[in-house]
């Protein structure tokens, strides 16, 4: 399981040094593509398969969920950590999640998402009251 808030940078070559607790998970490979609010997630590799096969399996006659699918196979790179459990991040990918030095990656739950500093944070100010006040058909039995 991935929980946790962590601060790493990102050096000059793009690369991000993953925390040591997620490590012993993703080195044996792992997928980085893109997540939603504008970050990054990280699965290890058998996780992303299952994910995949679930998108696929979605009908491709469905404008939405072909997007989708096409979104998720573009957008998604393989990695292997090296030994000091960095990865590179893609100039694409880190367009995208607007990474530049300040980063956080977060445990959620299955997968890792890594976010720009600032983002994240503007992320918490905007969410926080919400996840106080939790409650809604979407969260089931989960509080």
């Amino acid at each position: 399981m991935f929980l946790g808030t962590y601060t790493p940078r990102l050096d000059d070559k793009g690369r991000l040094t993953l925390p040591k607790k997620f490590r012993g998970i993703l080195d044996k490979g792992l997928m980085v593509t893109k997540g939603q609010d504008h970050s990054l997630a990280v699965y290890p590799r058998e996780e992303f398969v299952a994910l995949a096969r679930r998108a696929a399996a979605a009908s491709r006659s469905d404008p939405e969920a072909r997007a989708f699918v096409r979104n998720l196979a573009a957008g998604t790179e393989e990695q292997e950590p090296d030994a000091q459990g960095r990865i590179v991040l893609s100039a694409e990918h880190r367009r995208y999640a607007n990474l530049d030095k300040e980063c956080v990656v977060i445990g959620s739950v299955d997968f890792v998402e890594v976010w720009d500093k600032a983002a994240w944070e503007r992320y918490v100010a905007a969410n926080e009251e919400s996840y106080s006040q939790a409650a809604g058909a979407a969260l089931g039995d989960i509080v």
